[in-house]
């Protein structure tokens, strides 16, 4: 069974898809439930959201302080200097969950893997190097951390990628959007990419966009 505790929500009681939902730092599993209803998927949708809670541990960009973390960020410049043996071993507890799913049911093609921030860094990650093949990846206000070292997967190299930003975020810069866009483009990958007028947050275009989306790559 996956190591993390998760906070679940079905839009059916029988589903045939599943989104797991990366928070961004120093949240929860709860920070993303309240976008389910505003998502305002059709009444046929039959989806079974999973929202990971990252364990808590110090973060050095804080003062070392303990709070819910993929990994900790060890500088706040603009490379964003991580934990990459974090980075991977919270991969692998989102790797259980994928897995998890599909021993209830849910064909990897029905999974979608979506993230947050330092959720998306991990989200980008999983996604990409996952061995069967998953119905789409999305990243959220967030920035390609292992776009260095990662070894992508055959199986995922035509996976469907919305990556949104806000042009006002003073967290995570829209550079580092853009960043990925590139990164992504150069291994091959295409994806769509949204900016808002937002800071480091979700509005309510996003939202619209993101149930298009999904509604789009689960049709």
């Amino acid at each position: 069974m996956p190591t993390l505790s998760t906070i679940e929500f079905q839009t059916a009681e029988k589903v045939d898809a599943s989104i797991i939902w990366l928070h961004g730092l120093g949240a929860n599993g709860h920070d993303f439930e309240p976008i389910v209803p505003q998502l305002r998927l059709p009444g046929t949708t039959a989806i079974r959201f999973i929202f990971p809670n990252a364990p808590s541990i110090p973060v050095t960009i804080n003062g070392g302080m303990v709070m819910p973390a993929w990994y900790d960020i060890t500088d706040a410049s603009i490379e964003r200097q991580i934990d990459h043996e974090q980075i991977m071993k919270s991969s692998q507890w989102i790797n259980e969950l994928i897995k998890q799913e599909i021993d209830r049911g849910v064909d990897s093609k029905r999974i979608i893997i979506a993230g947050f921030s330092q959720g998306g860094a991990v989200a980008y990650q999983v996604a990409l190097t996952y061995p069967e093949p998953l119905a789409g990846l999305m990243a959220l206000s967030t920035y390609f951390a292992t776009s260095q070292t990662i070894k992508p997967s055959a199986e995922n190299q035509n996976i469907p990628i919305l990556v949104c930003h806000g042009t006002l975020d003073m967290v995570v810069p829209e550079i580092l959007g853009r960043n990925a866009i590139d990164s992504l483009n150069s291994m091959g990958y295409k994806a769509q990419y949204h900016t808002y007028p937002m800071q480091h947050s979700v509005d309510f275009d996003e939202i619209e966009n993101i149930s298009n989306w999904i509604q789009e790559v689960l049709a």
